[in-house]
C-alpha cells in the first residue's frame, strides 16, 4: 500500500478543515488574510509610484533638474535677502541700544542739540538716581567720504548708565579721560583710521584741522561699530558746541514706574518747553518704528525682487507636470483602467510635484543660508544701499524664516501641478487611451472668465491705498495680472493663429506651390492652442517681469539724471566735507569765495535735521539761497503747483518734497510749525518738491529765512556762477589759494552727477543681478518647455515622416513653430511688461519711496533680450526635434491604434 502525500493527510486532519474550526478562529484567520492583502496591495501601489516617479525622472533628467533649480534658485535669493536684511537690521539696532547702555529714559531734542540748562531739571526730578549727559557729534574726516560718530560723556555719571562706553586709559596716564584732546576708540575705528594709541586723530571742525590723540580702546563695543568717546567738556569746547547737548540719559530709582515717569515728564517739557523735546525709553517701539523707517520699503522691495526668480519659476514647474501628464495622458489611462483610483491618480501627480518642491526648497535654503553669510562677509549687510554701513553683522540661521521659504518653495510646485493632476483623474480613460486627445487635456486652460476676473481685480487694486506705509495691494496685482495674462494666453495664441491660418489659407489657395512647411506650421499652432499656451506662459513670466524691472530701474535712473540737472545749475560746487556735521564755512569764509573774482553770484545751503515726529526718521530741513519765491522752479524740481508770495499770508515759505505728503499728511497752502532755535516757529507749504536722495522727507527754505530764526551763520556748501570769460579749472586755482583751500571739495556739475549715477549703479547692483537671474531662468525656461513638447510628439513626427514628410521640412516645422510662440510671447510680454512698469512707477515706488519718476523704456536692452529668447527657442525646438527624430518613424508609430 503506498503511503499517504502530505497533502492528503493535512486534507483528512479535522483540524484543517474550515468549516471544523470555531466561528470566532475563522474571523480572525479571514481578517489576518484581509490585513496581508491590504499590505499587499499597498506595497504594490508604493513600488508602482516609484516607478513612475522616478522612471519620469530618468526619462527627462534635465527637465526635471531646471524645475528644481527654478524653485532653488528663488528660494535662495528670497531666503537670503532676508537673513542680511535681518542680521544688518537687527545688529543696526542692537548697536543704537548699546549707545544708551542701561538708560531707563532718554530725553532729546527735536533739533540736533539742546541747551543744557534743561540738565540740572532732569537731574534734580524725583525719581532720577542718575541723569548722564551726551553729546553725540558726527565728526568730519579730512580727505574721508564718511564720518566718525563721537560722543562727549561725564565720566563720573555714564559709568552707572554705559560703562562698556568708557575709555580704557593707559596705565601711566589714567586721567586721560578726563584730558582735552585724549580719544578712545573702538576696535572697528581703529582699524578704519589705522590708528594706534598714542597716534595723532585728524578731524575736522570748520575748515580747520583738530588734532586729538588716541588715547586707548573702548572697554567694549559691538563689532564693526565705529564710534569714539571723550570727555563731555572737551567735545563741547573742540568742537564749538560749548553749552550744547544730545541727549539725557536717565537711569531712575529702584520701584519707580517707567512708563508713568515717562509720561509725565513729556507732559511737563511739552507743557513748559512747546515742541523742544523728546521723551522715549531706549528700544521702545517708537525707537524702533524709526529705525524701520529709514529702510523698511527698501528691505522689502528687494524681497519681492528675490521672489520674481521664484514666480518665473512657478510657471516653469507648472509646464513640467503638465507637458509631463499630456504626454503620459495614455498610460494615465491604461492605470485607471487597471483598476486604479482616481484619488490615487492625483495623489501620484502632486506627489512628482511634491518632491520637485521639497528637493528645490531643501537646496534653497541651504544655498540660500551660504549666500548669506558670504554677502555678509564680503560686502556688508547693506548690500550697496548704505543704510546698514558702520556694522558687521553675523548671519543667524532662522528655523522659522526657513520653514516659511521652504512651505512657500513646495507650496508653488503643489500649485504648479494641481490643474494637471485634477485634468488627469477626471479623463475618461477610453477617450485617453486613444492619440490626438492630448489637446483636449488643456482645454479647461482655454476659459476666459478666470483670466478676466483677476485681470479686473488687479486694475482695481491698482487704485488701493498701501498697508503699512508699503504697496503690499500693489504687488497683489501684479500677481494678479501676470496670472491673468497668462491664463488668456491659450485663447490669444489660437485667435492670433487662426487668423494668420486663413490668411495664408487664402493666399495660397490657388497656389499649389506653397511652402507645406508653414502651412503645416500654422495648422498645427491654430489647432493646438492650449499646449501653445503652456509653452508661452514660461516666455510671457520671464519676459514681461524683465521688461517691467528694466523700465523701472531705467526709469530711476533717467529721472535721477535728469532731477540731478535740474538742482545742479551753477558752474562750480564747493564744500567743506562730504559727510559729518563739524565741518563748514564761517560768515568770513563765505565772503572770501563771494569776493573771488571771476564769481557772478554764490549762494550757500546749511541742512540739518529735525524731529517732526516721535515714530519717525528725522526730516532733512535744508536752508540754501537763490531761491525765488515767485518761481521756485529755477532751483527746485517743484511737482504741481506753487503758491504766489501774495497767498503767503505773512508767513516765511517752505516748499516740502513729496515724502512729506505721504508721511506727515502736509499739503499745499497747510499752515506748519518747525521747531528752530529752541522754539516752534510758524511756515506755509509754498510748494512741493521732487527729492531723490531723502525717503524720509525734507523741507526746503530760503537761508536769509533760516538765519533770522536761527542766528546760525554757517554754511556747508556753496554753489558759484562763474563770470563769462572764467573757466572751471581757473576758478579752482583761486579758491585752493585761499587760506582754507586745502579742506575744501570742488565739484563740477557734471562730477556730482556721474558720483551720484556711479553711487546709483552700486546701490541697484543687486537689482541688476536678480534682473539677470530672471532672464536666465526664462531662458531655460523656454529651452525645457520648448524641449518637453517636442519630444512628446514623437508619434506625430513619426506620421509626418510615414505620409512623405521629410526630416529637415520637421526641423524648419520646429524652427518655425519655437520663433512664432516665442514671439508672440514676448509681444504680449512687452505690453504686459509695460503695464506692470506702470504699476511699479506710478503706484509701488510712490508708495514706497514717496516720489515720482518719469517713465523711460531702455530699448536696447529689451531688444537684445527678446532677440536672446528667440535664438534660444529657435536652437531648441532644432536640438529636440533632432532627438525626437531619432528613432525612426516605425518605432514612433508603434504604439498607435
Amino acid at each position: 500500500m503506498r503511503p499517504a502525500s502530505p497533502a492528503t493527510e493535512q486534507a483528512s486532519t479535522p483540524a484543517s478543515d474550515p468549516a471544523s474550526m470555531p466561528a470566532g478562529e475563522q474571523a480572525v484567520q479571514a481578517s489576518a488574510r484581509a490585513s496581508d492583502q491590504a499590505r499587499a496591495r499597498a506595497g504594490s501601489w508604493r513600488q508602482l509610484s516609484r516607478w513612475l516617479l522616478f522612471g519620469e525622472w530618468r526619462a527627462h533628467p534635465l527637465r526635471t533638474i531646471t524645475a528644481i533649480a527654478a524653485i532653488a534658485v528663488g528660494i535662495s535669493l528670497g531666503f537670503a535677502i532676508h537673513l542680511i536684511n535681518a542680521a544688518a537690521f537687527n545688529e543696526f539696532s542692537s548697536a543704537i541700544k548699546g549707545l544708551s547702555g542701561l538708560a531707563d529714559v532718554q530725553v532729546n531734542g527735536t533739533e540736533p542739540l539742546f541747551d543744557e540748562q534743561i540738565y540740572p531739571r532732569l537731574a534734580e526730578r524725583a525719581g532720577v538716581a542718575v541723569a548722564s549727559p551726551v553729546l553725540e557729534i558726527d565728526a568730519s574726516l579730512p580727505g574721508q567720504h564718511g564720518a566718525l560718530k563721537i560722543l562727549g560723556t561725564d565720566l563720573f555719571r555714564a559709568g552707572f548708565i554705559a560703562p562698556d562706553l568708557l575709555g580704557a586709559p593707559q596705565p601711566d596716564k589714567v586721567f586721560d579721560t578726563l584730558s582735552d584732546d585724549a580719544l578712545f576708540l573702538s576696535l572697528a575705528a581703529q582699524q578704519w583710521l589705522k590708528v594706534g594709541v598714542g597716534a595723532s586723530v585728524a578731524l575736522q571742525s570748520g575748515t580747520g584741522t583738530l588734532q586729538l590723540r588716541m588715547a586707548g580702546p573702548l572697554q567694549r563695543a559691538r563689532a564693526g561699530q565705529r564710534i569714539g568717546v571723550m570727555d563731555l567738556g572737551a567735545a563741547q569746547w573742540r568742537f564749538n558746541k560749548l553749552g550744547k547737548l544730545s541727549r539725557v540719559d536717565l537711569k531712575l530709582r529702584d520701584g519707580v514706574n517707567r512708563d508713568a515717569f515717562k509720561t509725565e515728564l513729556a507732559r511737563e517739557l511739552e507743557r513748559d518747553f512747546p515742541g523742544r523735546f523728546r521723551v522715549s525709553q531706549p528700544n521702545d517701539e517708537d525707537q524702533n518704528s524709526r529705525n524701520d523707517g529709514m529702510s523698511r520699503a527698501y528691505r522689502v522691495n528687494l524681497t519681492v525682487l528675490a521672489l520674481v526668480a521664484l514666480f518665473t519659476g512657478a510657471f516653469l514647474v507648472f509646464s513640467t507636470p503638465a507637458l509631463s501628464v499630456i504626454r503620459r495622458r495614455s498610460q494615465f489611462a491604461l492605470l485607471r483602467v487597471l483598476g486604479m483610483e482616481r484619488g490615487r491618480l492625483v495623489r501620484q501627480i502632486l506627489l512628482e510635484g511634491l518632491s520637485l518642491g521639497v528637493a528645490g526648497s531643501l537646496i534653497g535654503v541651504a544655498a540660500g543660508y551660504a549666500m548669506a553669510a558670504a554677502a555678509l562677509h564680503f560686502f556688508g549687510g547693506d548690500l550697496g544701499a548704505g543704510f546698514f554701513s558702520g556694522v558687521k553683522p553675523q548671519v543667524q540661521f532662522t528655523p522659522v524664516a526657513a520653514a516659511v521659504y521652504f512651505a512657500l518653495g513646495v507650496g508653488v510646485a503643489l500649485l504648479g501641478c494641481a490643474a494637471p493632476a485634477f485634468e488627469a483623474a477626471r479623463a475618461k480613460p477610453a477617450v485617453a487611451l486613444k492619440s490626438g486627445t492630448e489637446e483636449a487635456a488643456m482645454a479647461g486652460l482655454a476659459k476666459v472668465w478666470p483670466a478676466l476676473l483677476c485681470i479686473a481685480l488687479a486694475a482695481a487694486l491698482t487704485q488701493a491705498p498701501p498697508i503699512f506705509e508699503l504697496p503690499l495691494l500693489g504687488y497683489l496685482s501684479i500677481a494678479l495680472l501676470l496670472v491673468g495674462t497668462i491664463a488668456l494666453m491659450p485663447r490669444l495664441a489660437a485667435i492670433v493663429f487662426r487668423h494668420a491660418h486663413r490668411r495664408w489659407s487664402a493666399a495660397t489657395a490657388h497656389r499649389p506651390d506653397a511652402p507645406a512647411v508653414l502651412s503645416l506650421t500654422l495648422a498645427r499652432l491654430a489647432n493646438a492652442s492650449s499646449q501653445a499656451g503652456i509653452a508661452l506662459g514660461g516666455v510671457l513670466s520671464s519676459f514681461s517681469l524683465m521688461v517691467a524691472m528694466a523700465i523701472m530701474v531705467a526709469s530711476f535712473r533717467v529721472s535721477l539724471d535728469d532731477w540731478l540737472q535740474q538742482i545742479l545749475p551753477a558752474d562750480l560746487y564747493a564744500r567743506t566735507a562730504s559727510a559729518g556735521s563739524t565741518a563748514g564755512l564761517r560768515p568770513p569764509e563765505q565772503a572770501l569765495i563771494a569776493a573771488l573774482p571771476g564769481v557772478a553770484h554764490a549762494s550757500f545751503l546749511r541742512s540739518k535735521g529735525l524731529s517732526l515726529a516721535p515714530n519717525r526718521p528725522n526730516v532733512a530741513l535744508i536752508a540754501r539761497g537763490g531761491i525765488d519765491p515767485a518761481d521756485p522752479a529755477k532751483s527746485l524740481a517743484m511737482v504741481g503747483a506753487t503758491l504766489p508770495p501774495a497767498a503767503f499770508q505773512a508767513l516765511k515759505p517752505v516748499w516740502i518734497s513729496e515724502a512729506m505728503i505721504d508721511l506727515y499728511g502736509m499739503k499745499l497752502g497747510q499752515r506748519i510749525e518747525l521747531p528752530l532755535a529752541g522754539k516752534l516757529h510758524p511756515f506755509i507749504v509754498a510748494g512741493v518738491w521732487r527729492d531723490y536722495t531723502r525717503p524720509t522727507g525734507s523741507i526746503q527754505m530760503q537761508l536769509a529765512d533760516y538765519r533770522a530764526l536761527t542766528g546760525d551763520l554757517d554754511a556747508s556748501d556753496s554753489a558759484i556762477w562763474l563770470t563769462p570769460g572764467t573757466t572751471a579749472a581757473d576758478f579752482e586755482k583761486r579758491l585752493k589759494q585761499l587760506p582754507f583751500g586745502a579742506t575744501l571739495e570742488i565739484s563740477a556739475p557734471s562730477e556730482i552727477r556721474a558720483m551720484s549715477m556711479k553711487v546709483f549703479d552700486r546701490s541697484f547692483a543687486i537689482t541688476y543681478l536678480l534682473e539677470a537671474i530672471a532672464i536666465v531662468i526664462g531662458l531655460f525656461g523656454v529651452a525645457a518647455t520648448f524641449s518637453a513638447q517636442t519630444l512628446a510628439r514623437a508619434k506625430e513626427f513619426g506620421m509626418l515622416r510615414h505620409i512623405g514628410v521629410t526630416r529637415g521640412q520637421i526641423l524648419g516645422i520646429l524652427a518655425i513653430e519655437g520663433g512664432a510662440l516665442t514671439a508672440l510671447g514676448i509681444a504680449t510680454g512687452f505690453v504686459l511688461g509695460w503695464v506692470i512698469s506702470l504699476i511699479l512707477v506710478f503706484v509701488i515706488n510712490p508708495q514706497s519711496f514717496h516720489w515720482t519718476m518719469q517713465l523711460h523704456l531702455p530699448w536696447p536692452l529689451l531688444a537684445t533680450v527678446a532677440a536672446l529668447l528667440l535664438a534660444a527657442a529657435a536652437l531648441t525646438a532644432l536640438l529636440s526635434g533632432r532627438q525626437a527624430l531619432s528613432g525612426g518613424p516605425i518605432r514612433a508609430v508603434r504604439e498607435d491604434w
